[in-house]
């Protein structure tokens, strides 16, 4: 009696040592994953007004030619 007594705890210790080590896992996977992300995906896109004027000026000298 003593003996499966012995063999239930460890059986029980060895789950509950492998879901810690899973969730362990799946914390450091996720903070690397975080840091290799490149700086410039938080960044909001830049204006592009600019461009589209640019754009719009040259198909208006172009129509006169």
């Amino acid at each position: 009696m003593n003996a499966l007594m012995l063999f239930a705890t460890l059986a029980i210790t060895t789950m509950f040592a492998v879901a810690v080590a899973a969730g362990m896992l799946w914390l450091t996977l996720k903070a690397a994953f975080l840091m290799m992300r490149p700086a410039t995906a938080r960044r909001m896109p830049e204006r592009t007004e600019l461009a589209r004027g640019t754009a719009q000026l040259a198909r208006a000298f172009s129509a006169t030619r």
